[in-house]
């Protein structure tokens, strides 16, 4: 397998690093990207603000590579938004890697030459084969390693309370977004201007979207805005504020929560959408599984978090939690029922690998359906499993990983009622650990 690259699936921030880290060690190494561009997923949510600024947004390889070439990096204390960071960052790291990144190319399962999942033989000898296609057709790739970097993107939460389009949620997606939408579109902003807007979600998404629509309704006070939580009290979710070590972030919370008390936004707590019906106007009307009713909906903003795709890899042996659908030594530390202050321990090739030889899921797709993620959190996971498939055991073990605090802490993250702020059992760290932080969405 020494000639087969390490195949790396998405051209987004991680994959990219991984992909720089590879080069940076000799490595041969092939990026294969489903979109048109680097960073394709990022310019969908691109009018959003990230919560890091420049400084925590370049890969360390990334860096090194981009340099060589000339490139300067942007002021290392501003905050991009999602267009700035895909244009300024991720595509000309992308030119920089030239050939070694494939657009236009899906992959669609990856499996052991010559070998189903049922078949021992062999998995610790024989390449893996990455199934691809593009629009010339089907293609077959060998690899000594696969790095997954695909994200979660393309696979939204529902709005059904229980991890399935509520009835009636799919015949009424015109009425339903999965996304923070653009008010600075003009026809976007026209679609929510004096509307009833339902926003779900307890996460940075959902508060990045009631801030968009809050100032929405400030222009247009005909603007009605009503918040879903499926918890029975808001808790934490405004965040640490002024405790957050990413100001940004804080900040945000902190203009959600100021809406939320000047009336701006009416929340409904306790609501597990069961179904979606539609008035003979054509608005919408939401029914929870408690038999509470929210009539006369104009406008979903359903924004729940993210799960990964997994189908393609149904012929890999994997081991995933089955909570979280994370690789089993990392979905302890990044449980969200457990772990609503944020902390997660120092990750890396060890966490991260599977059964199947060579294979790793990275960045957000690594936290399976946890719902937080920072950038530099997916650049230290790719730095060390390229070391690890570089054969250096010392610098792969060597996880150097220090993020902000969020500024909370409140037992069980996903409970009903959460517990009091004072209980930290569930976020003490381990004799001998270093703690650090989840923060914010995966793009952010």
């Amino acid at each position: 397998m020494s000639d087969s690259p390490v195949v790396v699936v998405g051209a987004g921030p991680v994959g990219l690093a991984a992909a720089a880290e590879a080069v940076d060690r000799g490595l041969p190494v092939l990026v294969l990207e489903q979109g048109a561009n680097a960073g394709a997923a990022v310019a969908e949510w691109g009018h959003v603000r990230l919560f890091s600024r420049w400084g925590e947004l370049v890969a360390p390889a990334a860096r090194r590579l981009l340099e060589r070439q000339g490139w300067r990096q942007p002021d290392p204390d501003v905050y991009p938004t999602g267009h700035e960071w895909a244009e300024r960052y991720l595509r000309p790291l992308a030119a920089a890697l030239g050939e070694t990144v494939r657009f236009g190319t899906e992959v669609v399962g990856v499996t052991r030459r010559g070998r189903d999942r049922a078949v021992d033989a062999g998995r610790d000898s024989e390449p893996l084969v990455v199934h691809a296609r593009t629009a010339q057709g089907e293609s077959r790739l060998t690899a000594r390693a696969l790095i997954d970097a695909s994200g979660t993107w393309g696979s939204p939460n529902p709005l059904g309370g229980d991890g399935l389009p509520a009835v009636g949620e799919t015949a009424a997606n015109d009425r339903i977004t999965y996304r923070v939408p653009d008010l600075t579109d003009a026809a976007m902003a026209a679609r929510y201007a004096g509307r009833h807007v339902v926003v779900a979600g307890s996460g940075h998404s959902a508060l990045t979207a009631l801030v968009t629509l809050a100032e929405q309704a400030e222009r247009d006070p005909s603007t009605r805005i009503t918040w879903l939580l499926r918890r029975d009290a808001v808790g934490a979710a405004f965040g640490g504020g002024e405790a957050d070590q990413l100001p940004a972030r804080g900040a945000l919370g902190m203009r959600a929560q100021r809406a939320v008390e000047a009336g701006s936004i009416e929340v409904v707590r306790g609501f597990r959408t069961e179904a979606v019906e539609r008035d003979p106007q054509g608005r919408l009307s939401l029914r929870a599984s408690t038999g509470q009713v929210l009539e006369a909906v104009d406008e979903v903003v359903a924004v729940t978090g993210f799960r990964p795709e997994l189908s393609w890899l149904s012929e890999l042996r994997l081991a995933l939690d089955t909570t979280l659908q994370a690789p089993v030594a990392l979905a302890p530390l990044v449980d969200p029922n457990v772990h609503s202050c944020g902390t997660v321990y120092p990750h890396g090739a060890a966490e991260l690998a599977h059964p199947e030889p060579g294979v790793f899921l990275t960045g957000m797709k690594s936290y399976g359906r946890a719902p937080t993620f920072l950038a530099m959190t997916g650049y230290e996971q790719v730095r060390s499993v390229v070391a690890a498939l570089a054969g250096d055991r010392d610098s792969a073990e060597r996880v150097e990983l220090v993020l902000p605090e969020t500024g909370v802490c409140g037992g069980a993250g996903l409970a009903a009622e959460p517990a009091a702020a004072d209980d930290e059992g569930c976020c003490g760290s381990p004799a001998g650990s270093h703690a650090v932080s989840l923060s914010a969405p995966a793009a952010r």
